[in-house]
């Protein structure tokens, strides 16, 4: 059975940073693009950053120069460093692991950055 565990989510203050963690059991992590994704309330998920299995990475706007997302394949974990954090990151934060014939999704990580 794969399962994706993300921790590493919390309170933080504007301006303040937090790396997240996603790991991978149950499967060949090395095989899949992996991604993190968000969903604040009332909002559609929306995808935050993305590194392939080549490590090529992804960014969506917003979070360019802030946020940098990594893997450590003989960990089977995928990270993701948030700097710089504004009150518009705060959401649940979600690791997807992708593949031509799978898709998997962790529990989530709560996000809140607020003074």
């Amino acid at each position: 059975q794969v399962q994706l565990v993300e921790s590493g989510g919390g309170l933080v203050q504007p301006g303040g940073s937090l790396r997240l963690s996603c790991t991978l059991s149950g499967s060949i992590f090395s095989i899949y693009t992996m991604g993190w994704y968000r969903q604040a309330p009332g909002k559609q998920r929306e995808l935050v950053a993305q590194i392939t299995t080549g490590a090529t990475t992804s960014y969506r706007d917003s979070v360019k120069g802030r946020f940098t997302i990594s893997r450590d394949n003989t960990k089977n974990t995928v990270y993701l460093q948030m700097n710089s954090l504004e009150p518009e990151d705060t959401a649940v934060y979600y690791c997807r692991a992708w593949s031509p014939n799978r898709v998997y999704w962790g529990q989530g990580t709560q996000v809140t950055v607020s003074s």
